[in-house]
C-alpha cells in the first residue's frame, strides 16, 4: 500500500518528487492558460496571475512545473485558499502574508502537468522582475541556466539545497532588474 504525501518524511518526498530539469517546451505556456483559465473560474475577480519561473523563460532548461504567481489583497486570501484546496492544490507553505501551494504531485510521484502557485499580496512580485529581466537579457538567462544545470544532480534529492543555492544569484539578478526601472531594491 502506497503512504499518502501528507504521512511521507521529507526525505521520502525528495526521493519521489527529484529535481528533473528538461530543455524548454513551447507547450508550457499551454499549460499555463489552460491553468489561468480554470483558476479564473473560481477565483475573485480582482486577482492577478502571472506566469513565472524558468517555464516563462524561452530558450532557457527548466524543472517542467509551471509556477504561477496569483497576487490578491490580503483580505482574499483565506476564501482563496479554500478554493483552491477544493480544486485540486494543496497547501505546501504559509505565512502572515503567503500561501504556496502544489497540484500534480501524487503518492506515485509527478502528474503528467505540475504547478507551484504562489499566493502574494499586490506589490509583492520579485518573480515578475526576475522573469522580465531574464527574457530582456538572453545571457544572463544562459548564466541562469548554467547554474542550474551545475546544481541538478547534488541537489537532485534536496529541493531546499537547490533553491537555497541559486538565491544569491535571483536576488542579484532582481536587484539589477528593478535598478533598470529606477525601483527601490527593498
Amino acid at each position: 500500500m502506497t503512504k499518502s504525501l501528507s504521512e511521507m518524511s521529507l526525505k521520502e518526498l525528495w526521493e519521489l518528487f527529484p529535481i528533473q530539469l528538461t530543455p524548454h517546451q513551447a507547450y508550457w505556456e499551454d499549460w499555463y492558460q489552460t491553468e489561468k483559465r480554470s483558476l479564473a473560474a473560481f477565483l475573485p475577480r480582482n486577482v492577478f496571475l502571472a506566469h513565472i519561473g524558468s517555464t516563462a523563460i524561452q530558450g532557457i532548461w527548466a524543472k517542467p512545473i509551471i509556477d504561477i504567481l496569483l497576487a490578491a489583497p490580503e483580505s482574499e486570501h483565506d476564501l482563496i485558499k479554500t478554493r483552491l484546496l477544493k480544486h485540486g492544490y494543496l497547501c505546501m507553505a504559509q505565512t502572515k502574508h503567503r500561501i504556496d501551494f502544489n497540484k500534480g504531485y501524487l503518492p506515485t510521484g509527478f502528474a503528467k502537468r505540475v504547478f507551484h502557485l504562489h499566493l502574494r499580496c499586490f506589490g509583492d512580485d520579485d518573480e515578475l522582475y526576475f522573469r522580465d529581466y531574464l527574457k530582456v537579457h538572453p545571457k544572463v538567462a544562459k548564466k541562469y541556466e548554467q547554474l542550474k544545470l551545475s546544481l541538478w544532480v547534488p541537489y537532485q534529492h534536496d529541493r531546499d539545497g537547490y533553491t537555497a543555492q541559486k538565491t544569491r544569484f535571483v536576488q542579484k539578478v532582481t536587484r539589477t532588474a528593478k535598478a533598470e526601472r529606477g525601483e527601490n531594491n527593498s
